[in-house]
């Protein structure tokens, strides 16, 4: 297949509308089910990227969920507890624990669950059937991944009644050093990031404290390739393998961070046993739980917990989370590592980072106030590295 004729572009305005190979030759993918779309491709292109990358410098599986061309989490295959499963809500799925692939994309959708309704998926190995079983069940536009199982496919293709989109992209497939865009009928040319993030990034340590586990370093990488394909301005947090936090296209740094650190908290949060505890009815769907769950963590909470609203989604009215109660549960938190896309400017970044249990910091530096950003790392004991690399997506 040489060119895919699209439905229309970004909007149903947009058309004619095609994807094609620059040069004439082949397209690197087969279409198994649905018809992608303009968006689908951009989320499903970049997203693949993201994993085959975090798969090369982990050496695990890796799977990410995207939406609007920006991951909102990534993870490599670490093995989840029970508390993990429970949060992500597979905790039921039979043979998890005997899946890597599964195991990579249970954390990747179960972190921002509210960010991943109808997402694209992308797995950097073959997509079994344990994984399949997950994705059935969740509202998602499409997936790519290298192969699948005659099971998997079987499993998916039932998706949507048959509609659910299915690329399978040659793993072997080396893009163009050179990439064009065009803009307002002006062409952009520039090299391809191909900047290879690897345990060497993380060699400038400028902090006193330079004690870096390699559990650390894992989680660095996570947050560093995942920050590639990522909107920015954008700063991700990372633990256990797992981007927990991705503040993603801010213009301002300080934003990026504590949209992270909050998406950072509620991970955690949902770990806690008042969250893991909500007396949900039997028959309340999967996505209403995951809304119920976002406002009983916010500053909202009292419309969920008003009379008429909370008896038709809980058996019994929930005591409401306190801000003192959850600032004691996440004053428990750290080891949380955080990359960042450009340097920070300010300390204000590690002061915020630092209350949603940031231990291990990744940036560029180059700011005139490095040595500011330097004390405030000292004064918490955090660990800070200078990538030299700015990693800006766009």
């Amino acid at each position: 297949m040489k060119e895919f004729e699209l439905k229309y572009g970004c909007n149903p305005n947009q058309k004619p509308a095609s994807i094609s190979m620059s040069d004439g030759s082949e397209l690197p993918i087969e279409i198994l089910g649905g018809r992608p779309g303009y968006i689908n491709f951009l989320d499903a292109f970049n997203s693949w990227q993201l994993v085959k990358e975090l798969s090369d410098a982990t050496g695990l599986p890796a799977a990410t969920s995207f939406k609007h061309v920006s991951p909102t989490s990534a993870a490599v295959a670490i093995p989840m507890c029970d508390v993990i499963k429970k949060a992500c809500f597979v905790d039921d799925i039979e043979g998890v624990d005997d899946s890597a692939m599964a195991t990579a994309y249970g954390r990747a959708r179960g972190t921002d669950r509210m960010s991943s309704f109808g997402d694209w998926v992308a797995l950097s190995d073959i997509c079994d059937e344990i994984t399949a079983s997950i994705l059935k069940r969740e509202v998602s536009d499409g997936i790519i991944a290298p192969g699948y199982t005659e099971k998997a496919l079987d499993i998916l293709r039932e998706k949507k009644k048959g509609s659910y989109n299915i690329v399978k992209i040659d793993k072997d497939y080396i893009p163009n050093p050179i990439e064009n865009k065009q803009v307002y009928g002006i062409t952009f040319t520039q090299g391809r990031n191909d900047f290879r993030i690897d345990k060497t990034l993380f060699n400038n340590i400028v902090t006193r404290n330079k004690s870096l586990s390699e559990e650390a370093i894992r989680d660095l990488m996570v947050s560093l390739i995942t920050l590639k394909y990522t909107q920015s301005n954008s700063v991700v947090f990372a633990e256990d393998g797992q981007a927990i936090g991705v503040g993603a296209g801010q213009q301002s740094r300080i934003h990026c961070t504590r949209l992270a650190g909050n998406k950072a908290d509620f991970w955690h949060l949902r770990q806690s046993d008042r969250v893991l505890e909500l007396p949900f009815k039997e028959n309340v769907p999967r996505a209403n739980r995951d809304n119920a769950i976002d406002l009983y963590l916010g500053d909202e909470y009292e419309d969920l917990l008003s009379d008429g609203t909370w008896e038709t989604i809980f058996t019994e009215k929930p005591k409401p989370f306190t801000i003192e109660e959850k600032k004691a549960f996440l004053s428990k938190i750290n080891g949380v590592s955080l990359g960042s896309d450009a340097f920070f400017p300010f300390g204000d970044n590690i002061e915020r980072a630092r209350k949603s249990g940031v231990s291990f910091v990744a940036q560029p530096g180059g700011s005139v106030r490095d040595d500011n950003v330097i004390d405030t790392c000292d004064k918490y004991d955090m660990v800070m590295c200078f990538t030299g690399i700015r990693l800006f997506h766009h």
